[in-house]
């Protein structure tokens, strides 16, 4: 979040502003703050603020907060999303590990309330209630500075793909899309937590980007990049080193494709969403409507999702005609979704050997075997 634009940060008495709207005991601010002072300038002024929702904890971070020199009262209790204590206030940078997958059922009546605003907070589409990720990513982009605002938030993959076109969502991904504001995605190792072993997400959301950037997105599978550790602890059975977290950020400051980082145009991860229906028949007869058309059957009917700026009629003819050729395609039902499908992006085809090689191969080893079973028995 802070390595890109560390111009910004240095300077004589410049003063910059970091939020935190999960902030837990605070862990997100305090190393945020230690890495600025260690990395760019120990001069720098950060203001650092925070709401929790969990009394416990927001309890440790206020005292985090006085003990280390900060101003406790900027530590605010209570959620983010139905009781924002720092509503009309924007901030220079904004990170976060929000909770993964929790129900926002509690709130939901104030959400979908405030979803009717065209100009509240999420007004452009809500998630499903069963996990409100997206909705705290909306509450941050809320409070980006019109000169620039950094946001750097982790998440699970739900909020990469979860949901399909016309969804809360899909609207959601669109949006950021639509308004460039994502700027990069790294995906992590597995076990990487210590109460979670799924796979977990860096987005960075930037309003601001240098001019190379504009209108891509680049992903960066680190997934592959951590040191198993001697011994678990709990979930969390691999971990980072610093040569890990460097190559990722050399990556990502590159800005350059290779084999862990893929750069795209926006609306590559743009598709329509086609409905794909078929007549419906009777007694051995296809069934006509009143306009002479056919009449589709509802239990046959299917969706295809067709690369945005593709053909759609030549996706038709070549990938479902053949198959179907009783088809058609129902254009007035036809949708734009979003998704970010990172096994997609980095899928590599597998290497195919022909039977020749196999064949050499196996007599390879049998000759191998034989040399080893030799001097076994010489033995």
């Amino acid at each position: 979040v802070f390595s890109e634009n560390k111009e910004s940060l240095e300077g004589k008495g410049i003063i910059r502003s970091v939020f935190d709207p999960c902030c837990g005991t605070g862990g997100m601010l305090t190393t945020g703050k230690e890495w600025v002072k260690n990395n760019i300038d120990n001069k720098i002024l950060l203001n650092l603020q925070g709401q929790e929702l969990n009394p416990h904890t927001y309890s440790i971070c206020k005292s985090d907060m006085l003990i280390s020199g900060e101003d406790p009262d900027n530590i605010r209790l209570g959620s983010s999303l139905s009781n924002d204590h720092f509503e009309g206030k924007k901030f220079d940078y904004m990170i976060t590990n929000p909770p993964f997958g929790v129900s926002w059922k509690s709130e939901k009546e104030f959400v979908i309330q405030e979803s009717k605003n065209p100009n509240g907070r999420f007004s452009v589409g809500t998630p499903r209630s069963s996990d409100g990720s997206l909705l705290f990513l909306q509450h941050m982009i809320s409070k980006m500075k019109v000169e620039g605002s950094r946001i750097g938030v982790v998440f699970n993959g739900s909020p990469c793909f979860t949901g399909e076109s016309g969804s809360g969502e899909s609207e959601i991904r669109k949006w950021i899309l639509k308004n460039d504001l994502l700027e990069c995605i790294v995906r992590l190792p597995n076990d990487l937590f210590f109460n979670t072993p799924i796979t977990t997400y860096i987005w960075l959301v930037n309003n601001k980007k240098k001019d190379l950037r504009k209108n891509k997105i680049q992903l960066i599978d680190g997934s592959n990049l951590f040191k198993l550790r001697r011994k678990p602890l709990g979930d969390k059975r691999k971990e980072l080193l610093d040569e890990h977290i460097n190559e990722i950020l050399s990556t990502y400051l590159s800005f350059e494709p290779n084999d862990i980082s893929k750069i795209y145009n926006n609306d590559e991860f743009l598709y329509t969403k086609c409905t794909i229906e078929r007549p419906l028949i009777e007694n051995n007869v296809k069934v006509k409507l009143k306009n002479g058309k056919l009449k589709p059957d509802s239990k046959l009917r299917d969706s295809e999702n067709v690369p945005f700026g593709k053909s759609i009629e030549d996706f038709f003819d070549t990938e479902i005609l053949p198959h179907r050729p009783d088809s058609w395609i129902d254009s007035t039902k036809d949708s734009i979704g979003c998704e970010i499908n990172f096994n997609k992006c980095f899928y590599t085809k597998p290497v195919v050997l022909k039977e020749k090689e196999i064949t050499k191969q196996l007599l390879e080893l049998e000759k191998l075997s034989e040399g080893i079973l030799v001097n076994l028995l010489k033995d």
